[in-house]
């Protein structure tokens, strides 16, 4: 599995910057637009299941969970940039993932932040 597998993140050329920082160091906040957020909910499949449970037995790392959960976040923040776009942001400030159970059918992912307009100072 290569490094993209367990990491995420914004690719470099991405229109809107999200950071996790209230402010944007040499850039000024010009507009805030206000909350946005990416949501997906994820299943786990009967494989991944029955996977984990034996190597909770053992121990170590759920390596094929781990690889779902940075999918789910992936899309999450996705949908986070497609909200700040729509809304007319090219920044998201204090951007957090929220991260829940689901009716213990699945994990709930929500990327959230703050859509701002920024501009460089």
């Amino acid at each position: 599995m290569g490094m993209e597998d367990y990491g995420g993140g914004q690719p470099a050329q991405s229109e809107v910057l999200v950071v996790t920082t209230n402010d944007v160091p040499g850039y000024q906040v010009t507009q805030v637009i206000g909350e946005v957020f990416g949501l997906t909910v994820r299943s786990r499949h009967l494989g991944s299941q029955i996977g984990a449970g034996l190597k909770s037995m053992i121990g170590g790392e759920l390596k094929g969970l781990t690889k779902t959960l940075v999918a789910t976040r992936n899309q999450a923040m996705e949908r986070l940039v497609e909200q700040a776009m729509a809304r007319g942001a090219n920044a998201v400030l204090m951007m957090r993932f929220d991260v829940t159970e689901a009716a213990d059918v699945g994990t709930e992912v929500c990327a959230y932040g703050t859509a701002a307009v920024i501009n460089k100072i």
